[in-house]
């Protein structure tokens, strides 16, 4: 994987997850072909269908976000977390070397997950909703969360985007396509820590 690549939600590949509590829709890791146990960075998108123990990822900063659907309650039994993710699109950011629980808000919901392993990587997680110019970083990725966005010369609709890794610097243009007054674009910048 090198160089800009397009990708769409619906013809992302489906893993079911290990306990059975949901599935995850990778979009990009690095480097490419990684283990869950050696990757540098990794961003996804999850299912999550039953309440449960999110993975323990020693060593990994972690970013989620609701993306579709009630949300979810993260917690750590001895109470220093407790965060509900019940609305979409605000980034919340815990250490994988917690043991986290997880509770349904209602239904089965979509999360977007950023995951960056301590001293090597840091990722700068933010959502958009106007014309912006994203500073360049070596490895990211864009997903039109809402409406449809030109990205300098690549235009991608609700549940499309692009991602990067192992170029020089990129950076973007990114305009809402027809001006939507209720456009989102996620923005996931991935730069040496």
């Amino acid at each position: 994987m090198s160089g800009v690549q397009r990708f769409s939600r619906a013809t992302l590949p489906v893993m079911p997850w290990k306990n059975g509590g949901g599935t995850t829709q990778e979009i990009a890791s690095w480097p490419q072909g990684a283990a869950l146990d050696s990757f540098g960075w990794r961003v996804s998108i999850a299912t999550i269908a039953a309440a449960g123990p999110f993975s323990v990822f020693a060593g990994i900063d972690r970013q989620i976000m609701l993306l579709e659907g009630d949300g979810v309650r993260l917690f750590t039994h001895d109470g220093r977390i407790d965060q509900r993710l019940g609305v979409p699109h605000e980034p919340f950011a815990f250490s994988g070397d917690e043991a986290i629980d997880c509770t349904l808000l209602g239904g089965a919901s979509n999360d977007f997950n950023v995951m960056t392993r301590r001293g090597q990587w840091r990722a700068d997680v933010r959502v958009l909703d106007s014309a912006s110019a994203i500073a360049a970083a070596p490895h990211g990725v864009l997903l039109a969360l809402r409406g449809a966005w030109r990205l300098n010369d690549e235009t991608c609709r609700e549940g499309e985007g692009v991602f990067w890794a192992d170029v020089a610097p990129q950076a973007w243009q990114a305009v809402p396509d027809g001006g939507s007054e209720h456009a989102r674009l996620a923005v996931v910048r991935i730069v040496p820590a």
